[in-house]
């Protein structure tokens, strides 16, 4: 094992002493910061330690980048810095002091879809490879799917939309479950909640528009609407915060002897009644405004001009963790219209940055200590996973940076221009052309190029320079 005791004191000394921590912890290749005093932080004497491959702040947290063994290190630093290490909830909690109140909004909303990901992203694969087999026309002189032509593949094709139905029609139930999650409530009200939002009871919000007629509550007062909110992000969040603060609200007056049956009933009963009175429909007014304005801009005569402001600024936003507030338009969008345009430009960012990255390793081929870095970081951008190119190259040099950011940019302006729409999130790399809708796979193919070839030319250039600089 490394002996980390020299790096750890330097990392100590000019992080500011232990007077200066607040909080402390780790995830998989960085350690995480709370400072009391940011300023107190020595950014370039921290980068010029040898086990340490960058800095950066987000989200109120100063994290130092270590690499695959981080655990080591933290556990190291702690020992020889006399402090106790905390959760990496209990991070993020202390970080919000750092924060104002935006950021805050942002960070909240980010760590509600962060649990979501992993089954955003297998749902996705599903409807990509759904598309393949069930709308490609390949055999039989292209007049055939694989479906029509076997009756196995067709078989598969039904089965794999039992899954891809739970994780984006049912969607809800996992919003308002990880809003309860994030928030340290009840967890089962809050999937008990996104049921109710769903129901087989509820007209389908997919059949609203075409329905000669909307079943309804009728209170002999008031008649509510039975209309279900399947794939809808912005009515199950507030919702769910209702739920929240409601909980919150009741277990405050209500004695805890009785608080298990009490609590539950007032809490889920008055929110499940506002969510579907008030909530769902403001909800589903806001969500389909927000979509139509992206959706407008995208397919507007500005849409270049908004794919090139987007393409360009995505890789920043993965700095600020701000990208996670794109996942709540994608599904948006898609719920809206059946796809969307968005996301293919995020995959084509992240390609775009593992592209610099390739051209960076091809500039430091004879470097072996650079490439260890460089390597592993290229391949995780191009499967979907930028941070290690980000963090551990491209900002580093800061020219490579630029480049996938200006690929990026020219990428979008070519994949909005021409329409390129995809089914669904998937997985933001190479692999996302699966979830690219078949009649646009064939331009994002030539986007992907133009992601990869622009960020590799222009590193290469400057980096001839820049390096012997």
């Amino acid at each position: 094992m490394v002996n980390y005791n020299n790096d750890v004191k330097q990392l100590l000394e000019y992080i500011g002493g232990k007077e200066n921590i607040g909080a402390v912890s780790h995830c998989a290749t960085r350690m995480r910061f709370v400072l009391n005093n940011t300023s107190l932080a020595d950014e370039d004497k921290i980068k010029a330690i040898k086990s340490v491959k960058g800095t950066f702040t987000q989200a109120g947290q100063f994290q130092v980048i270590i690499g695959n063994d981080v655990a080591n290190f933290y556990n190291e630093f702690t020992k020889v810095a006399g402090v106790e290490g905390v959760s990496k909830e209990s991070v993020k909690d202390a970080a919000k002091s750092n924060m104002n109140f935006i950021q805050k909004v942002m960070a909240n909303i980010a760590e509600i879809f962060a649990p979501l990901i992993p089954a955003i992203i297998v749902g996705g694969l599903i409807l990509g490879f759904r598309n393949i087999i069930g709308e490609i026309k390949m055999f039989e002189d292209g007049t055939k799917t694989l479906i029509e032509i076997s009756q196995f593949w067709a078989g598969v094709h039904s089965f794999l939309w039992l899954i891809g139905e739970a994780i984006f029609h049912f969607l809800p139930v996992g919003i308002t479950w990880a809003v309860t999650k994030k928030m340290g409530t009840t967890q089962i009200l809050g999937i008990v909640l996104g049921i109710t939002l769903v129901s087989p009871q509820l007209l389908n919000a997919y059949s609203v528009a075409g329905a000669e007629s909307i079943p309804y509550w009728d209170f002999g007062f008031a008649k509510v609407n039975m209309i279900g909110y399947q794939a809808q992000v912005i009515p199950a969040i507030l919702a769910g915060f209702v739920l929240v603060y409601l909980e919150r609200a009741v277990r405050k007056i209500v004695p805890d002897s009785i608080s298990m049956i009490l609590v539950p009933f007032l809490a889920l009963v008055p929110t499940v009644l506002i969510a579907h009175v008030v909530l769902g429909p403001i909800g589903w007014a806001i969500g389909a405004w927000v979509s139509k304005i992206v959706y407008g801009g995208l397919t507007s005569s500005f849409g270049s001009i908004f794919a090139a402001v987007f393409g360009f600024l995505y890789a920043p936003l993965v700095i600020t963790g701000l990208h996670h507030m794109t996942n709540a338009i994608d599904l948006q969008l898609m719920a809206e219209f059946g796809g969307t345009s968005l996301w293919p430009m995020i995959a084509l960012s992240n390609i775009a940055q593992g592209s610099a990255v390739l051209a960076m390793i091809y500039l430091q081929r004879k470097n072996e200590e650079a490439k260890q870095i460089s390597i592993p970081a290229c391949i995780s951008a191009y499967l979907g996973v930028t941070e290690p190119a980000l963090f551990g190259i491209n900002l580093k040099y800061r020219f490579p940076f630029l480049a996938g950011m200006t690929g990026s940019a020219v990428a979008a302006i070519v994949s909005v221009s021409s329409g390129v729409m995809a089914n669904s999130i998937g997985v933001g790399g190479i692999p996302g052309i699966l979830s690219i809708q078949p009649k646009h796979m064939l331009m994002f193919a030539i986007c992907m190029i133009i992601a990869i070839v622009v960020p590799f030319i222009l590193t290469v250039v400057l980096g001839k320079k820049k390096l012997v600089e």
